[in-house]
């Protein structure tokens, strides 16, 4: 029984990470999208959005199907329980992602505009506190969690700076105000994703430690 359970969590173990990967290269591919006002790119991310949301439900299934079988304890339980919301906030960041491919997707159709550095800045952090939350599931390094939840306020000190920015350049360019507003909702978005790659070192804290550190 113990052996099968086993069994059963590396499977989790091995999806999370597959999700995980998937949901990166999204995040990187839609950066790389709006930097370069590659169309082409933007609409691939969109369209393979659904892989993400499909093998989030498969994977939120397994967690459910072992929690009824295995009835698991202790450190066992902890895991399946952070599984299951690091996988709903991976999905979350795919979907942001997707997001910032639909920004994508139309500034390609406007009049070009300069891309302020804050926004390939923050993607920078952004990536880097997912992937370290990522390798701190995997190697139940807390230290490493404790670092991602540290970059959220660097993220939201960018995206607060981005208002009196953007203010600035509809200012001198106010026939552009369209594509300059999206830059906001792209500075949004990665703020937003930086508050899940939090969400997801929060719970591999409480994976390890075994008490909850959410709003402390």
């Amino acid at each position: 029984m113990h052996q099968h359970l086993h069994r059963e969590i590396q499977k989790l173990k091995k999806s999370i990470m597959i999700i995980g990967t998937l949901v990166e290269e999204s995040l990187r591919d839609s950066i790389k999208a709006i930097v370069e006002r590659d169309k082409k790119r933007a609409q691939t991310i969109i369209k393979e959005g659904s892989v993400v949301d499909e093998m989030e439900v498969e994977l939120e299934e397994e967690c459910l199907k072992i929690l009824a079988l295995h009835q698991p304890v202790a450190i066992d339980l902890r895991y399946i329980i952070s599984v299951l919301k690091i996988n709903n906030d991976l999905e979350r960041i795919g979907d942001l992602a997707e997001n910032i491919a639909e920004r994508a997707e139309f500034l390609s159709s406007q009049l070009p505009i300069k891309i302020p550095d804050t926004i390939p800045l923050m993607a920078s952090i952004v990536q880097n506190m997912l992937k370290n939350s990522l390798n701190a599931l995997v190697n139940m390094d807390t230290l490493l969690a404790t670092k991602v939840c540290e970059s959220d306020d660097q993220v939201d000190d960018l995206h607060s700076g981005m208002y009196p920015l953007i203010q600035s350049m509809i200012e001198k360019e106010p026939k552009k105000i369209d594509a300059l507003l999206q830059l906001l909702s792209i500075s949004r978005y990665l703020e937003r994703a930086a508050d899940h790659c939090t969400n997801i070192a929060e719970d591999v804290e409480y994976l390890v430690e075994g008490h909850i550190k959410r709003h402390h």
